[in-house]
């Protein structure tokens, strides 16, 4: 095709490029394979997956974020539940290779495995993505930290420094993934290089080639094959930012198979600010345009997004809670049909369960959490956006004919309402069509009726026929199917959304939906007659018998209502609530199951599965609530169990077992008491003898990194000194002097919302409480109001929170001190410089928790903050207190006994509330600030930075796992005062929800939850 002169992503291609398809002739598309297996193939339309096209509609979760793989089966379970077909996950290379030389896939979490095994059992596609380089607002992207000091090269090129670092990982994930490929009978489907990597060209227009960037990506590639891994290789391309390692779009080194785009259309981020350079002008609710897009880099692929926006991340400083206003159900309703609207056919949802930055596993943008504003929330609940979502995945799961169309056309000549801008989808082979409506300027919240224009296997018709227009109430679309499928019947055309379908006895039971108190109308071919099955509580229906079909027109109440066809078909007429709480369960594992293999459901909170034994329907799930279930099922079902207890079945009027389910379960938290406390910043004191195992002195002038330290100082980055994640201990000694230094200047980088404190012979000289846009700090802290010694060495100890590295190539900008020069009317320099590292350095004692889990103070260097640490009254001071504070600047460690015995099928899910004077659930009494950093350890997993000078976050949940359901958990706190008016919070923990579940949640999670050992002595 010839490219006529057009901006797309910021890139201008002139006129003259001819891509390598320009003569393609566009109704004979080929289909393409990888040359090693034809398991996996793609052409235009969409994947082909063991020979039958897919729509690949997907969510991400990180395993690395949710420490439990016990749980992983929880979250999977919930991602098949609502219809999607695949999931994807990133594998987090740092989390793997804590030091060079070292790798760990076994302890803990960093066993993957199951996960695959899963994805099989459950009936789920995987797409896995193991970096090596993630971003995923990462620490360092996901690099490793100690490849961030400069020593590898700028990274993410063909350095053979970077090369060599990343080779054993690389190799030894691919390794790993290779058995469950579905090549070798898993269901691993795809596989990704690298991440939003758009550097294939020096120059686009003219292609001149980025060589660096070519070898290193047909390195990865290289790698991959050699060890075992020979599914299709794709990449993903940011914001329509460039055209890279598409086939497509040429033949340069470095192509990969397949090439899809990421793209966050309202912002990654709910500071909307970051985003502008990339999505121009924040507008809620504006759609892109990816159709035109993918014309150009990709043609006779799949319009494949890997990454689509499912939510946004929160930053430092921003809303308690995310920013779901833009981000929720009508975001999930009007986006994810947008792009059905623009022919895409592979989905991925960024994030589907975002999960928590336990430890330091964030970049500095991001704090705890790392809820994303996802469909399941950061403690698993299934909210509306679920739902919405739901919605449109059972419906992609069981329309087969949208996995092969043509964009017909698309414009408001469709609709009778110039307000209304429709896309026409058509499937060439079988003439099955979708039209996808939207308001024509999506921002718009305006109520529109109108009428569509459809061709339809009877001809051209404008409909509705009979009933009320088509409603679009708010930031909605709707799609309006003709000649769609369902088992051995046809609807001519329905302006109410199909959810589901399924064949049960022969006979095709259809799910469709429109929201309460608006109409649709659909009609069935091959029967002429039709009755409402029920006493018409739901619905207001008409029906219309023709010669050779049925239409029905019929206004939605709240409720399902069942109209049954004269061959004994029925279909399920639902509002949005009802749709919400109607399930499609498969019989079996098989992820392409559409509904020749299905039960329906309505009514639960969540059904996990069903399955026939005999003829006994076992169904599992969860329920919040006493909750009446309608089951379509075959007439051989005898009984049906709820979470393997039978149920009595009430009736089973016209074909649908009606049973009830108790619920309503409760569950009360004991107090959270019993504190004591200790000292955690022994250091500043002058006769602290720092010659533990945790010190190390630094005299080395030389680094690696492009950010030289000042002149006549040592290199005191700790990434350098192999110290990498938390709080950091700096301890400088310089000599008395006649005439002794006034001030000390520093310039300390730490990542965004970073700050540090500064003590002088104890006594306390000044802090940078942090800001959430800033990474670095230069600032001069006056000796005044410290006493100088006279015939000693003068202590200086400095205390820096970390942040974390930034993402891609700013991951190596250095973390730690650049500049210490103490300033007065004489020459001065430090005799010494020595800095606290975290318990084992790069060996950690802890591997099951390790690497991002530990810093330096000393509460996490000797272990309080583990199970089983000998905290006993000698060194622990108990307080009787609500409060946990810390009078003057300075750290202390609070920790605290309690134990659960929660009953068994329950999910009970638990959050800790930090508060501090700041927030309004919590008035100071005593005159203390909330100039705090605290750390939250949750049997010994640090599952909270509460910081509420910068803000946000006040609400921690914790999974079961690192909680223990079923014994004493410790709870530890250690509060930083970075204020000589001292400083206080609270702490609490409550009961988010209680849902009866069969999911076991009183799993032995023992494995996860090592405890102190004396080693830790070595490291006071």
């Amino acid at each position: 095709m010839l490219i006529s002169k057009t901006l797309l992503g910021g890139i201008v291609l002139g006129a003259s490029f001819v891509g390598v398809y320009s003569q393609q002739n566009p109704t004979q598309w080929p289909l393409h394979d990888n040359g090693l297996t034809d398991l996996v193939e793609w052409d235009h339309y969409s994947f082909l997956i063991n020979g039958q096209r897919h729509f690949v509609f997907s969510g991400e979760f990180h395993y690395w974020r949710y420490p439990v793989p016990d749980l992983w089966r929880d979250l999977l379970e919930k991602i098949k539940a609502a219809g999607f077909t695949a999931f994807s996950i990133y594998n987090h290379w740092g989390y793997h290779n804590p030091k060079p030389g070292v790798l760990d896939f076994e302890s803990g979490a960093h066993n993957f495995t199951s996960i695959m095994n899963l994805a099989k059992e459950i009936g789920l596609y995987l797409i896995i993505r193991p970096g090596p380089y993630v971003n995923a607002e990462a620490n360092a992207g996901g690099f490793p930290l100690w490849a961030t000091t400069g020593a590898y090269g700028k990274l993410r090129d063909n350095d053979p420094r970077y090369l060599d670092a990343l080779t054993p990982y690389w190799a030894k994930v691919s390794e790993l993934i290779a058995p469950h490929l579905i090549t070798n009978g898993g269901n691993i489907i795809l596989y990704q290089v690298e991440n939003e990597y758009s550097e294939q060209w020096l120059n686009i227009e003219t292609r001149e080639s980025n060589v660096p960037a070519q070898e290193y990506m047909q390195y990865l590639q290289d790698v991959a094959r050699e060890n075992g891994i020979d599914t299709p290789l794709f990449h993903n391309i940011p914001d329509m930012n460039g055209f890279s390692w598409s086939r497509d779009f040429s033949n340069a080194t470095g192509n990969v198979d397949v090439v899809g785009l990421d793209s966050y259309p309202t912002c990654w981020t709910c500071n909307v600010s970051e985003c502008l350079a990339t999505n121009g002008e924040y507008i809620p609710y504006k759609t892109l345009s990816y159709y035109d897009y993918f014309e150009i880099l990709s043609p006779t692929q799949p319009s494949f997004m890997p990454e689509f926006q499912g939510g946004s991340y929160n930053p430092w400083g921003g809303p308690q809670g995310g920013c779901p206003d833009d981000l929720g159900p009508d975001f999930a309703n009007l986006f994810y049909r947008n792009l059905i609207y623009q022919k895409v056919s592979g989905i991925s949802l960024y994030m589907l369960f975002g999960g928590t930055n336990w430890g330091w596993h964030a970049a500095p943008d991001v704090a705890t959490s790392y809820d994303y504003s996802s469909p399941i929330s950061e403690n698993r609940l299934l909210i509306e956006k679920y739902y919405e979502t739901k919605l449109l995945t059972q419906f992609t799961r069981i329309a087969q004919d949208l996995s092969k169309v043509d964009r017909v056309g698309n414009s408001t000549k469709y609709s009778s309402n110039s307000a209304v801008s429709v896309s026409e989808l058509r499937n060439p082979d079988t003439g099955a069509a979708f039209y996808v409506t939207q308001h024509e300027y999506t921002p718009s919240a305006t109520v529109e009726k109108f009428t569509v224009k459809v061709n339809t296997s009877d001809g051209p018709l404008t409909i509705p026929q009979y009933g009320t227009q088509i409603t679009l109430n708010g930031h909605q679309s709707k799609i309006v199917v003709t000649d769609f499928k369902f088992g051995s019947k046809t609807l001519l055309y329905s302006t109410a959304e199909v959810l589901t379908y399924a064949l049960i006895d022969g006979k095709e039971v259809l799910a469709l939906w429109v929201p309460t108190g608006e109409s649709g109308e659909f009609v069935v071919k091959g029967v002429n007659a039709a009755k409402f099955a029920d006493n018409g509580s739901s619905a207001n229906v008409e029906i219309h018998p023709g010669a050779n079909n049925v239409t029905v027109s019929f206004m939605q109440r709240s409720g399902m209502s069942l109209v049954e066809l004269d061959d004994g078909s029925r279909i399920a007429l639902l509002d949005r609530s009802a749709a919400h709480v109607f399930w499609s369960p498969p019989l079996n594992n098989d992820p392409v199951e559409a509904g020749n293999n299905t039960v329906l459901v309505h009514g639960p909170y969540l059904v996990r599965s069903a399955r026939l034994k005999g003829c006994d329907l076992r169904l599992t799930g969860d329920i919040q609530n006493s909750t009446k279930v309608s089951i379509f099922a075959p007439k051989s079902v005898c009984s049906v169990s709820w979470n393997g207890e039978k149920t009595s079945v009430e009736s089973a009027k016209g074909g649908v077992l009606i049973a009830s389910l108790r619920g309503g379960a409760k569950f009360e938290l004991p107090t959270l008491s019993g504190w004591k406390y200790t000292d955690s910043l022994p250091e500043i004191a002058k006769d602290y003898s720092a010659t533990s195992k945790a010190w190390i002195v630094a005299t080395n002038t030389n680094t690696s990194n492009p950010t030289r330290p000042a002149q006549n100082n040592p290199v005191l980055y700790v990434d350098d000194n192999q110290i990498h994640v938390g709080n950091h201990i700096y301890r400088a000694k310089f000599p008395s002097t006649d005439k002794p230094p006034t001030d000390v200047f520093l310039n300390v980088t730490g990542g965004r919302a970073f700050g540090y404190s500064v003590w002088l012979n104890s006594e306390f000289i000044g802090s940078w409480l942090g800001m959430p846009g800033i990474e670095q700090n230069e600032k001069t802290f006056s000796f005044a109001n410290a006493t100088l010694s006279t015939d000693e060495d003068n202590i200086l100890v400095v205390v820096m929170d970390n942040a974390g590295h930034s993402l891609r190539g700013g991951a190596i900008n250095p973390r730690g001190i650049q500049n210490a020069t103490l300033v007065g009317p004489g020459s001065y320099s430090f005799s010494e410089w020595k800095l606290a590292g975290n318990a084992g350095f790069e060996d950690h004692l802890d591997p099951v928790r390790a690497p991002f889990n530990e810093g330096s103070l000393y509460a996490e260097r000797v272990g309080i903050h583990l199970p089983g640490y000998p905290f006993d009254e000698a060194e622990g001071l108990s307080s009787n207190s609500t409060t946990l504070a810390v009078p003057g600047a300075g750290i202390r460690v609070f920790r605290t006994v309690v134990p659960l015995s929660v009953p068994s099928g329950l999910d009970v899910s638990i959050s800790f509330r930090l508060t501090a004077p700041s927030n309004e659930t919590f008035t100071s009494a005593s005159g203390y600030t909330n100039q705090l950093r605290a750390l939250l350890f949750v049997n010994g997993y640090q599952y909270g930075r509460f910081n509420p000078y910068i803000g946000h976050q006040i609400d921690f949940p914790v999974p079961p796992g690192v909680l223990d359901y079923t014994g004493d958990n410790t709870i530890v706190v250690t509060v930083w005062s970075q204020s000589a008016d001292g400083a206080e919070m609270k702490i609490d923990w409550n009961v988010d929800y209680v849902h009866e579940s069969s999911f076991d949640m009183n799993f032995d999670g023992a494995y996860l939850r090592p405890g102190w050992i004396e080693e830790r002595r070595d490291y006071a």
